[in-house]
């Protein structure tokens, strides 16, 4: 499993193609983010994280993240 930290730039994939954005935080607990339920874990984590085109904030599975660095 892919692990991220705060900072980092990642892309993943939409229904309007590749995105880039960067890392927030790692979510280990269950959340909402604009009306919509994340049910991350400590043995499931997400990763809260920032489109650099919109500015808009999403949860996305480690494995739908790739770095864009290195």
């Amino acid at each position: 499993m892919s692990e991220f930290k705060k900072g980092d730039k990642v892309q993943w994939e939409s229904a309007q193609g590749s995105i880039e954005g960067t890392v927030k935080q790692k979510l280990t607990e269950p959340m909402e983010i604009k009306s919509h339920r994340v049910n991350a874990s400590k043995e499931d984590p997400q990763y809260l994280v920032e489109s650099d085109k919109t500015g808009k904030e999403a949860a996305h599975k480690p494995a739908s993240l790739r770095s864009t660095e290195g």
